[in-house]
Order: structure tokens, then sequence, then C-alpha cells
């Protein structure tokens, strides 16, 4: 499903590269573990502004954040609007000119305000956080207690008002300079799962952290 830019998600810089489908946005935001949030503090130096970095993770058509009672950001962002932007950089991308360079990416910005999520649906969705996070795991910890949620401010964001970017394959030379003898491609980047490292006294893995280095495969 697309949805319609707004005047603040709409794309203008190198339009050709954005994408406003569900799709794409979800594919973005589910493999991503941080986002950044850009708010003011009205409360601190005249309104400045933030951006902060934070876990993160995605249910149906929203965007879930949590922290401490206490946070500044969590309190601002009960107030105003913010902007949410997340960005997995694919490869460096080699041209023959130095401002022909360029970066292989997929990125998503959203705009909104974001709400609290209260009573049961606060332990239910900080349960599906963990299980995203690694599947088979809530199963066996400790859930969180009654004090630790009392303590922990759990927020989200619709997804409604957002936008893409994406950038891949090789680099665009001008004319030009065809002819400069030079090598040119694109240097990919990986995120790489490495082997668990237990700490001391873990004893035996279970098999969803025996299958952690090869889970993204």
């Amino acid at each position: 499903m697309k949805t319609h830019p707004t005047p603040r998600t709409r794309v203008r810089r190198v339009a050709d590269n954005a994408a406003y489908d569900t799709a794409t946005l979800y594919a973005i935001i589910d493999d991503a573990y941080v986002c950044h949030i850009a708010f003011s503090d009205g409360s601190n130096d005249g309104s400045a502004p933030h951006c902060i970095p934070t876990a993160c993770w995605r249910e149906g058509g929203h965007l879930y954040i949590h922290g401490s009672n206490g946070s500044r950001m969590l309190k601002r962002l009960a107030e105003s609007e913010a902007c949410v932007t997340i960005t997995h950089v694919d490869g460096l991308v080699m041209a023959r000119s130095a401002f022909n360079h360029s970066m292989n990416y997929r990125s998503a910005m959203v705009y909104g305000q974001f709400e609290a999520v209260e009573g049961d649906a606060k332990r239910r969705t900080m349960e599906a956080f963990m299980e995203q996070l690694l599947p088979g795991r809530q199963a066996q910890v400790r859930g969180g207690s009654d004090k630790e949620y009392a303590a922990t401010t759990v927020m989200r964001i619709s997804l409604e008002e957002a936008a893409c970017k994406v950038r891949s394959g090789g680099p665009q030379d001008d004319a030009e300079d065809m002819s400069i003898d030079t090598w040119t491609g694109v240097l990919p980047l990986q995120r790489v799962r490495a082997a668990p490292i237990p700490a001391e006294g873990a004893g035996a893995a279970p098999a969803y952290v025996q299958q952690w280095q090869h889970g993204a495969e």
C-alpha cells in the first residue's frame, strides 16, 4: 500500500529515490535495532533541538520505543511532535569524479506525535519487543515485575506520515569523465552476526542462541 506524501515527507532532492509504500517502510524499520528521534525541548534554552538514538521496534502501523519514566525525551515527546529517522548503509559507490561518489542506502523518516502505551498493552508490547530481538528468549527469562513496568514508559508513533529514500546500483558517471582510467564500482557493507559469547556460568546454549550466527541467512 502506498501513502500520499505530505509537505513534510515529499522527497525533493533526487526524488527518483523516494518510496512511499508501506512494504518498503516496514522492511527498513524491521531491519533496525535503533532509531534517532529529533525533538525540541521547550523547557530548556528556548526550544533547543535534540536528536537521541534509542531502541525501536514495530507492531502493525506503529513504531515503538521505551525508557525510564524520568527520561527528558519521553516527557517532551508526550507534549509535541517529533521526527524519527532510520538509516542503513549498504555500500560505498566509487565513481570517476570525486563529486559523483555516493552511498547505497535505505532510509526512512517518520513525522508525528508519540502516544503512551498503558496497562496490559504495555506488558504485551514489551514482550513482543523481546521476542523480536531474539525469538524464544521471552519464555526463558524472568518477566518484568510490577515495579519495573511502573518505572518504564512505552510510547508509539503512527507510521501514516512517513517517507523512504533508497539508492542501489553502481556509480553514475558524467559522460566527460568516462575516459578517466580508474577503478569504479561498489564496496558493499553488511551487518554480520558473530558467534555468541557466553557469560560465566551461562550453561548450555539453547537452540535459538546456537542459531544466532546463521539466523539472518
